[in-house]
């Protein structure tokens, strides 16, 4: 088994990301603390290309030094919008037809692993993540179409923002690759 060299990956230029076939999906970054979290968030919807990422209250966005150091030049092939609000953010996408899921444990949720009807309904879909500690705020929830929770197994049940955002773009992803 031989490494790939970069010339090997076919890495496409920033005007060919540009103009790439997106996932019909938002990323809304609800109040996320973390600059880190933030630019690892843009190097998943740079991989698995998503129409943009929402940056929402203290959320902070480029050229943040430490959003720099963990996106690697994604904030700038990643169309991103920064409002005051999350709840702004989500008027602005319920005006424009799309369908909001927080990413969440709550009671009625999906399970990450059952939301094939959501991929099939060629609906523009947004996806919120929350504060790395206090997740999606209550009243962003109430204004949600639906949940989708990630299963998991162990005693935390809590992953990193990041981490989250990276399973959940992943099922999108590979279902319509």
């Amino acid at each position: 088994m031989k490494k790939l060299t970069n010339q090997e990956l076919g890495r496409i230029s920033p005007d060919e990301f540009r103009n790439l076939k997106k996932l019909p999906v938002i990323v809304v970054l609800d109040n996320v603390r973390s600059a880190y979290n933030v630019g690892s968030v843009f190097r998943t919807c740079d991989a698995f290309p998503v129409e943009a990422i929402y940056l929402c209250g203290i959320t902070c966005y480029p050229p943040h030094k430490e959003i720099l150091k963990t996106a690697l030049g994604s904030h700038e092939t990643v169309a991103w919008k920064r409002f005051a609000t999350t709840r702004e953010a989500v008027e602005e996408l319920k005006r424009s037809g799309y369908k909001i899921f927080a990413v969440e444990q709550a009671e009625g949720r999906i399970l990450l692993n059952q939301i094939s009807h959501l991929k099939t309904q060629n609906q523009n879909l947004a996806l919120v993540f929350g504060h790395e500690v206090n997740g999606v705020h209550q009243d962003i929830m109430d204004q949600c179409d639906g949940c989708i929770e990630i299963p998991q197994g162990g005693t935390k049940h809590s992953l990193n923002i990041a981490v989250s955002a990276g399973v959940v773009l992943w099922e999108f992803f590979r279902t319509e690759t």
